[in-house]
């Protein structure tokens, strides 16, 4: 290789002089010498021309020198290039080879230009795949953008439901003082496709709370419909009257009482700040208490991705089969699992609340009480249903022997949630 010619070609790179930096290192290196370094810059210099097709070729004479290695990276502006040039088909290939490199530092802008490269080519599935990857790589700063883009593939998929929970997650990812309007927009039009007006409003009430978002004609023409929706159902309840009213009738009270204060005694309609306890607590209290709900908040949130990327993983790459696994009773976290962490939970005194289900809370402290201590279970039967099943444990007790449990569950999403805990024995059911 030329070196002086590869510095003189360096230098006008910097610059910014393009077609200089070309000129210069293709005279760096001689007819057919593998020179990944120079082929790289040349390529870069011709994806800031625009001219994609020639860059796409540059980035390939790149790849063919081993030595120079960065197969993710080449890979990854070589699929950018050809699907800039409209090669979107080649684009998918060079960007899948990018995220298989183990050495690539950076897979999500491979996964995002993937999205991209899929969408045009009209495989919407795949697109939220990879736009799905782009969002969980540790490496990637602002997950936003690319469960965005999975909330636009859901919708054209026709799920808006699963849009709502993208943008929602979306939203989560941003701060206040990043602009959150389009999210927001977007979101207002999942929520108006799945037919909840009320948060479709509320969605479409933040986006246009900034002044410089600007709606497009179709999410005004929807944020109008679901505020007329609102509208109309609020009149038809109100000719119809309410049963606050009807109450009050015939109690004897006139229209227009308020209900918290029917007999306008008080003078009242809730309790004063100062008798609920709220200015007795310290300043310490305060921000200690801020601390541990932020932490909580943090936890949550992430929590709510890993559960959110586990049912789109199941729906889009199962598909049919995960239909079908469903309607048959199986889940993720599966029954048995769910059992196994009902008693680690016992055991470990951090209480069972997290895995009962909001019909049975009342229960959670008698269902605590029938588990366990110390004890290690397993697994001896499920019967399974869509949208029931029971799991029959056997715990071998600290105290020595065993005790026969029936765990009963009721279906929570793609998972489970406990409604009953009781012991049985085998003269009560013979099949356990």
């Amino acid at each position: 290789m030329n070196q002086q010619a590869y510095e003189s070609g360096k230098a006008a790179y910097q610059s910014g002089d393009w077609m200089g930096a070309i000129s210069l290192l293709s005279g760096a290196k001689a007819a057919g010498e593998a020179a990944g370094e120079v082929d790289h810059l040349i390529g870069n210099a011709y994806m800031k021309l625009g001219r994609y097709d020639a860059a796409a070729d540059a980035y390939a004479s790149a790849l063919s020198d081993a030595a120079y290695g960065k197969v993710g990276a080449l890979s990854c502006n070589r699929g950018r290039a050809l699907l800039a040039a409209g090669r979107a088909t080649e684009a998918v290939q060079a960007l899948t080879s990018a995220v298989q490199d183990p050495q690539y530092a950076s897979p999500y802008k491979a996964y995002l230009a993937l999205g991209k490269a899929y969408e045009a080519a009209g495989d919407v599935r795949n697109a939220g795949i990879a736009y799905r990857s782009a969002a969980i790589d540790e490496n990637n700063p602002a997950p936003a953008g690319a469960l965005s883009d999975l909330g636009s593939c859901f919708m054209r998929l026709g799920r808006p439901v699963d849009a709502v929970e993208a943008y929602r997650t979306a939203l989560d990812f941003t701060t206040p003082l990043e602009s959150q309007a389009q999210v927001y927009c977007d979101l207002g039009l999942a929520y108006v496709a799945a037919n909840r007006m009320p948060e479709a409003v509320d969605a479409f009430g933040h986006a246009s709370s900034d002044a410089s978002f600007v709606m497009s004609p179709e999410a005004q023409a929807s944020y109008d419909a679901a505020r007329k929706a609102i509208a109309a159902a609020a009149a038809k309840q109100q000719s119809a009257g309410s049963d606050t009213d009807a109450f009050l009738a015939a109690a004897g009270y006139g229209a227009g009482v308020d209900p918290l204060d029917p007999t306008g005694a008080s003078g009242q309609l809730i309790p004063s700040a100062e008798d609920t306890g709220f200015f007795s607590v310290s300043e310490e209290e305060l921000v200690a208490q801020d601390k541990k709900d932020r932490k909580v908040k943090r936890k949550h949130r992430h929590t709510g991705l890993k559960v959110f990327f586990t049912i789109l993983v199941i729906v889009l790459i199962v598909g049919g089969a995960g239909v079908a696994a469903y309607m048959n009773g199986f889940g993720w976290p599966t029954q048995e699992s769910v059992a196994e962490s009902v008693f680690a939970a016992k055991a470990s005194g951090e209480g069972i609340s997290q895995y009962v289900d909001a019909s049975a809370t009342a229960q959670i402290q008698a269902m605590e009480d029938t588990l366990p201590a110390g004890a290690t279970v397993r697994v001896d039967g499920v019967d399974r249903s869509m949208s029931e099943t029971t799991v029959h444990v056997i715990a071998t007790l600290s105290s020595g022997g065993e005790q026969q449990y029936t765990l009963k569950m009721v279906r929570d999403g793609v998972s489970w949630k406990l409604v009953s805990v009781d012991t049985s024995y085998s003269s009560q059911d013979g099949t356990n």
